[in-house]
Order: C-alpha cells, then structure tokens, then sequence
C-alpha cells in the first residue's frame, strides 16, 4: 500500500525523511550494533543523541541562556498540574484565558490542587471560534496561562498577551516551531511532541530559571517537580529516549528547511490554500473566525450542517459527514473526521504535511461538493 495523506490532529504526520533515517538506523545506530529503542540511556551514545536534541532546540527557538530545555513525560495534560504545583506558590492566583477544551482543563487542573483561578475572558459563548482580546494582564497573579494554538476549535493566537512581571505560561502542543516565537516573553512553554515534533511520549518544557524552586506547592511529587528534571539533564528516570532521538531529526529536519521562519512560510501557504477554497465555496465553511484561525488545525462544516437540531437535519448532516471521511479515506485522506464538540472535519496540517497533501484534499472536497450538492 502506498502513503497516504495524513491530517490527524496527534499523534500526527512526520516527515517522510525522517521516518527513512529511522528505519536504517532501526538496527544499528551509529555503528554502535544496537538500536536507540535498547540502549542505555545512561551510555555515551545516548548522551549525546538528547544533548543534540536539546542544543538544537535552543537554535531553533532561540532559548535565551537563562532558561532551561527540559524532557518529560506524561503529555500536556501532565503539565496542567505541573504548572499550577510549581508555578502557584505566592498568592496562590492564577490567571487564564479559556479558549478551547484544552485551556479550560487545565483551569479546572489549576482549581482541583487548590489555586484560586481567575478565567479572564472565554471564547465559549460562540463556540471557542475565536481568540478573545485580553492584551494586558495586571494583578497579583503567581502565572498567566493561555492555551496558544486550539487544536479542537482551530484557532490560534495573534498576538502575546503583555503580563508585566507576572509569568506567562503557554501550551505550545499543536504549533510549536510552525512560527517563530519570542520565549523571551514567556515564563513556561510547554508541548506534547505528537503533533509537530515526535512520536508521542515526550513533552517539551522550556522554563525561565527563575520559576524553578526547591518549594513548589505542599505534598508535590518529586517526579512533578520540575527542579527534578533540571537538575538532572532530564535523566532523573528513563526519559523516552526513541521518541527523544526522533525528536531531534525532526529538529534538523526544520533546520534544513529554513528553520522556524521557513516552516511558517510553507505554513501559511498551506493554510491559505485550503482556507481560500472553504471561504468561496457555497458547500463548505471554517468555524474558526477570520483574525484568530489556526495554520495547523482547521475544521470545517458542509452546507448541511445548519445548526438545527430536528432529527432529519441530524441525520442527514451525519449522513454526509461520514460518507466525506469513508471517500476521503479511500481516496487516501485520512483522519479528517472532526471533533464531537465541533462536528463535520477537520484537517490537521501540521508542519510535515505537505502542500501536495493540502491540493490533495482541495481537489477532493471540490469533486465530493460537486456530487453531494
């Protein structure tokens, strides 16, 4: 069986390139007569495979030197925790953006482990299809979190909310190094790799010096304290050291291709392309509101699906969805079918999709609108 297209949302698409590389080096790494996935992460050999993977997140991301590069497990759903356990120590305020699934659940994380949260502004009143315009935050807040790209609603920030001196936290999952990013102006990002950087398994945390202490909240795990993992090279436990070694080809992948500034520009020619069709098309629309749409998650609605809630309108809304994602699927694009909480599709193009993979899709929803109209 041939490739095919892959628009999943995570664990998602990886280059092509980089897939190959893996698959030589499967047996035999380097010639050290073993693969990645057996080694010792205690060897010389793995050492210096997530020493390269950290040094080249750092030139990617320009991480100034007064930060720390961390490898850790557990997800972003992990970190939820981990901010509010090491971040909300001095008033024990925090504050945060709602603007999706993903923002709200690590309010209510922050809630649950005894933090007195602030939601600022919410985006639920019309769905989470936009980013609302919170550019300042004052107050005696321990953080400020955001969620900055929305995978489920597709929708993602324009511009970095100015906190002054309190630390700006930001779940990077689903756009991390699609742009270019000043870390400078956050205190914590974090991302799960699945979406643009990994296999699953290993969560990016890059964290200002500063905000690591030897007294996070009460009763703090030693493994969720992120003072563990600084201190240690992210080698306090077994790290995910395959996914880690992936990690870094990915990396150099995005160093071949213009880096940060590179990818983007491949990026918004790519979300272009699909988001023009949608928006002059008489079958389909985005959800998303213009201003405030994803380059890397972008769901869209058939003309059928109107909002009503009768039960032939339901059916038949159904009815198309599915038959767009069985056909899509046959004709070798797969995983477009969209979130519950959204409904219809949704195309993940994340940084290894490529534009022929988006032309792909483009010519397939033109000919799919054609006979369904």
């Amino acid at each position: 069986m041939s490739r095919v297209y892959n628009f999943s949302a995570g664990p998602s698409c990886l280059p092509e390139e980089v897939l190959k590389e893996c698959a030589a080096e499967m047996l035999d790494y380097n010639g050290s007569g073993q693969s990645v996935m057996e080694m010792s992460h205690r060897s010389k050999v793995y050492e210096a495979i997530i020493e390269d993977a950290e040094a080249m997140v750092r030139k990617l991301m320009k991480v100034p030197e007064n930060y720390k590069v961390l490898f850790v497990q557990g997800g972003g759903s992990t970190q939820f925790a981990m901010v509010a356990q090491n971040l909300g120590i001095h008033t024990g305020k925090a504050a945060y953006i709602e603007t999706g699934v993903w923002a709200k659940k690590a309010a209510a994380e922050a809630k649950h482990l005894g933090l007195d949260v602030d939601v600022l502004a919410s985006s639920k009143d019309k769905g989470y299809s936009y980013i609302p315009k919170v550019e300042k935050i004052e107050g005696d807040y321990d953080y400020a979190y955001i969620c900055f790209n929305n995978t489920i609603m597709g929708t993602h920030y324009e511009y970095i909310p100015d906190t002054g001196k309190i630390p700006l936290v930001a779940d990077i999952s689903s756009c991390v190094l699609s742009e270019e990013l000043d870390v400078s102006k956050f205190g914590l990002l974090f991302a799960g790799a699945q979406k643009n950087l990994a296999p699953a398994g290993v969560t990016l945390v890059i964290i200002r010096e500063d905000l690591i202490t030897e007294t996070p909240r009460a009763e703090t795990p030693t493994m969720m304290m992120y003072k563990t993992h600084a201190d240690n090279g992210s080698m306090y436990n077994t790290p995910p050291c395959y996914t880690i070694y992936v990690l870094g080809k990915v990396l150099h992948w995005i160093e071949k291709n213009g880096g940060a500034a590179g990818i983007n520009k491949l990026n918004v020619e790519k979300a272009n392309y699909l988001y023009d069709y949608l928006d002059k098309s008489d079958f389909y629309h985005a959800t998303a509101q213009k201003g405030s749409r994803s380059l890397m998650n972008v769901p869209f609605l058939t003309k059928y699906s109107t909002g009503a809630t009768d039960e032939a309108s339901l059916a038949k809304e159904k009815e198309i969805n599915d038959k767009f994602v069985k056909e899509a699927a046959a004709a070798g694009l797969v995983n477009l079918k969209g979130h519950r909480l959204v409904g219809g599709m949704r195309a993940s193009i994340y940084n290894a999709m490529t534009l022929d993979g988006v032309k792909a899709l483009v010519a397939f929803m033109e000919k799919f609108a054609k006979e369904n109209a």
